[in-house]
């Protein structure tokens, strides 16, 4: 009689496999939210900049600060809320928010404009 071997892998062995590949999901899911979060993070700042430089360019056009970003020709991108609560001939204020971030708020201010929670300094947005 001869004997047949059968190949293929053990329960045991299938075991260990899922295991492993269990451990490295759990250590890459959070690296992978974070990156999401800083990316959102980073859509926010760069929007506040374009605006920035769409006040200005609106500034020099008409002598004033618009808070009407259609006036401004200015788009947020997708996902980011802009808001502008404050432009007069003196200054300008804004927020930006992400839907993904909840109460993640981006903030700048320029001129005599009233200082938007967290930012402190003049011309540096500030996120909580």
């Amino acid at each position: 009689m001869s004997k047949t071997s059968k190949s293929g892998f053990t329960l045991i062995e299938l075991l260990i496999v899922v295991v492993i590949i269990g451990i490295l999901a759990a250590i890459a899911i959070p690296k992978f939210s974070n990156t999401k979060g800083q990316a959102f993070l980073a859509a926010m700042r760069s929007d506040l900049r374009n605006l920035a430089t769409a006040e200005e360019s609106y500034y020099y056009s008409n002598n004033a600060y618009s808070n009407d970003l259609s006036q401004l020709n200015y788009l947020s991108s997708a996902g980011v809320t802009v808001v502008v609560p404050e432009a007069t001939a003196g200054g300008w204020s804004a927020s930006a928010t992400h839907l993904s971030l909840g109460a993640e708020k981006c903030t700048v201010y320029f001129g005599t404009a009233t200082a938007l929670s967290p930012s402190t300094l003049e011309g540096r947005i500030t996120c909580n």
